[in-house]
């Protein structure tokens, strides 16, 4: 009879991951996290702060949290955010205690956040998994910019003009990029949910 060998081979459980989606406006990030959601996806989401007025729909402490700009800059010299930029001439910025909550609790984080505070956070954690999310192509992206009537024609062309820097930003910090389709979101969050699932079996991060 063959006697089993002994072997030192333990597989630590998998570490909680911090996922951070971006992307172009329009590409559908909002989509998405709610549609991951829908379908059960085990994490906890970010809920970042932004100095701009809600649209219409949306709920403070649910989409963001919403603060006018001096509100939002005294929470700034308190130290309350991992990080904060200046978007489209608004202030976003990722709450720190939601992030240090969610980690200590052993669950995943999703944020959502702009290129920069995606650079920032990798920074901070260097084992942060980012997801960059794009249209399929130029003409659709501006239609659903247009279409959704949210942004004056300033804002629009502050839009325009940043994508470019955008779309290279995801070539210079983050691991992946995942097309979202129009009409086939679905297609989408099968991708991302096979990156968190390849994540978690990821031995060395």
């Amino acid at each position: 009879m063959t006697q089993t060998p002994e072997l030192n081979f333990v597989i630590n459980p998998p570490k909680p991951l911090i996922i951070v989606i971006s992307g172009l406006s329009g590409a559908g990030k909002d989509s998405i996290v709610r549609s991951l959601k829908d379908r059960k996806v085990p994490f906890r989401f970010c809920i970042t702060a932004t100095s701009r007025p809600p649209r219409k729909g949306e709920i403070h402490g649910e989409h963001y949290f919403f603060y006018s700009k001096e509100e939002f800059e005294q929470k700034i010299v308190s130290g309350d955010f991992l990080e904060y930029a200046m978007v489209y001439e608004q202030y976003k910025g990722v709450p720190k205690s939601q992030v240090e909550d969610a980690m200590a609790s052993g669950e995943d984080i999703i944020i959502r956040v702009d290129y920069q505070g995606a650079a920032t956070i990798k920074k901070l954690y260097p084992q942060s998994v980012l997801i960059f999310v794009t249209p399929e192509d130029t003409k659709t992206w501006w239609k659903r910019l247009t279409d959704r009537g949210m942004d004056t024609p300033e804002q629009l062309e502050i839009r325009r003009r940043h994508a470019q820097v955008e779309i290279q930003a995801a070539y210079d910090y983050f691991d992946y990029a995942v097309v979202n389709p129009d009409g086939n979101i679905n297609k989408a969050l099968d991708t991302i949910e096979c990156i968190i699932e390849a994540e978690h079996q990821r031995i060395h991060r």
